[in-house]
Protein backbone atom coordinates (compact mmCIF):
# COMPACT_ATOMS: atom_id res chain seq x y z
CA UNK A 1 0.00 0.00 0.00
CA UNK A 2 1.39 3.38 -1.05
CA UNK A 3 0.32 6.66 0.50
CA UNK A 4 1.37 10.13 -0.57
CA UNK A 5 1.11 12.87 2.05
CA UNK A 6 0.91 16.50 1.07
CA UNK A 7 -1.22 19.44 0.03
CA UNK A 8 -3.13 19.14 -3.27
CA UNK A 9 -2.28 22.62 -4.57
CA UNK A 10 1.48 22.21 -3.96
CA UNK A 11 3.26 22.08 -7.34
CA UNK A 12 5.73 19.43 -6.14
CA UNK A 13 2.93 17.23 -4.84
CA UNK A 14 1.08 17.65 -8.15
CA UNK A 15 4.18 16.51 -10.06
CA UNK A 16 4.57 13.47 -7.82
CA UNK A 17 0.94 12.46 -8.19
CA UNK A 18 1.11 12.81 -11.98
CA UNK A 19 4.34 10.79 -12.05
CA UNK A 20 2.77 7.98 -10.03
CA UNK A 21 -0.32 7.95 -12.25
CA UNK A 22 1.75 8.03 -15.46
CA UNK A 23 3.78 5.08 -14.16
CA UNK A 24 0.66 3.08 -13.23
CA UNK A 25 1.49 3.05 -9.54
CA UNK A 26 -1.60 2.90 -7.35
CA UNK A 27 -1.58 5.18 -4.33
CA UNK A 28 -3.80 6.89 -1.82
CA UNK A 29 -3.43 10.64 -1.38
CA UNK A 30 -3.43 11.91 2.21
CA UNK A 31 -4.32 15.61 2.21
CA UNK A 32 -2.75 17.44 5.16
CA UNK A 33 -5.74 19.78 5.17
CA UNK A 34 -8.25 16.94 5.60
CA UNK A 35 -6.60 14.29 7.76
CA UNK A 36 -5.39 14.00 11.31
CA UNK A 37 -1.73 13.01 11.50
CA UNK A 38 -0.63 11.10 14.58
CA UNK A 39 2.48 11.85 16.65
CA UNK A 40 3.87 8.42 15.73
CA UNK A 41 3.58 9.27 12.03
CA UNK A 42 5.59 12.47 12.44
CA UNK A 43 8.17 10.56 14.49
CA UNK A 44 8.36 7.95 11.70
CA UNK A 45 9.14 10.72 9.19
CA UNK A 46 11.80 12.25 11.44
CA UNK A 47 13.37 8.83 12.05
CA UNK A 48 13.42 8.10 8.31
CA UNK A 49 14.72 11.42 6.98
CA UNK A 50 16.02 13.47 9.89
CA UNK A 51 14.54 16.57 11.43
CA UNK A 52 16.40 18.97 9.12
CA UNK A 53 14.90 17.29 6.05
CA UNK A 54 11.34 16.97 7.36
CA UNK A 55 11.03 20.66 8.20
CA UNK A 56 10.72 22.81 5.09
CA UNK A 57 12.72 25.89 6.00
CA UNK A 58 12.16 27.38 2.54
CA UNK A 59 8.38 27.65 2.80
CA UNK A 60 6.08 30.44 3.88
CA UNK A 61 4.98 28.56 7.00
CA UNK A 62 8.57 28.53 8.27
CA UNK A 63 8.99 32.24 7.58
CA UNK A 64 5.82 33.00 9.54
CA UNK A 65 7.01 31.17 12.68
CA UNK A 66 8.21 33.25 15.60
CA UNK A 67 11.82 32.93 16.77
CA UNK A 68 10.57 30.99 19.80
CA UNK A 69 8.72 28.54 17.53
CA UNK A 70 11.77 28.15 15.29
CA UNK A 71 13.81 27.33 18.40
CA UNK A 72 11.44 24.42 19.09
CA UNK A 73 12.59 22.90 15.78
CA UNK A 74 15.98 21.93 17.21
CA UNK A 75 14.63 18.76 18.84
CA UNK A 76 12.12 16.12 17.80
CA UNK A 77 10.69 16.18 21.33
CA UNK A 78 9.70 19.83 21.08
CA UNK A 79 8.96 20.13 17.37
CA UNK A 80 6.32 17.41 17.00
CA UNK A 81 3.50 19.41 18.66
CA UNK A 82 4.44 22.39 16.48
CA UNK A 83 4.37 20.23 13.33
CA UNK A 84 1.01 18.76 14.31
CA UNK A 85 -0.46 22.26 14.47
CA UNK A 86 1.37 23.42 11.29
CA UNK A 87 1.54 20.45 8.90
CA UNK A 88 2.34 22.76 6.03
CA UNK A 89 5.82 23.23 7.53
CA UNK A 90 6.63 19.64 6.47
CA UNK A 91 8.55 19.10 3.23
CA UNK A 92 6.28 17.49 0.67
CA UNK A 93 5.36 15.07 -0.65
CA UNK A 94 6.13 12.20 1.66
CA UNK A 95 5.76 8.75 0.16
CA UNK A 96 4.94 5.98 2.60
CA UNK A 97 4.91 2.34 1.59
CA UNK A 98 3.46 -0.28 3.92
CA UNK A 99 3.62 2.14 6.83
CA UNK A 100 7.27 3.09 6.30
CA UNK A 101 8.30 6.55 5.07
CA UNK A 102 10.57 5.96 2.06
CA UNK A 103 10.78 9.19 0.03
CA UNK A 104 10.43 12.90 0.77
CA UNK A 105 10.24 15.65 -1.79
CA UNK A 106 9.98 14.81 -5.47
CA UNK A 107 12.70 14.16 -7.97
CA UNK A 108 11.53 11.93 -10.82
CA UNK A 109 14.89 10.13 -11.06
CA UNK A 110 14.84 9.26 -7.33
CA UNK A 111 11.29 7.99 -7.51
CA UNK A 112 12.03 5.98 -10.66
CA UNK A 113 15.03 4.40 -8.95
CA UNK A 114 12.95 3.51 -5.90
CA UNK A 115 10.23 1.85 -7.99
CA UNK A 116 12.59 -0.17 -10.25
Amino acid sequence: MIEVYGIPNCDTVKKARVWLTDNNIEFTFQDFKKITVETATIQNWIDAFGLDVVINKRGTTWRKLSDDEKALCESADTVIPLILSNLSMVKRPILVQDGKAVLIGFKAEDWAKYFQ
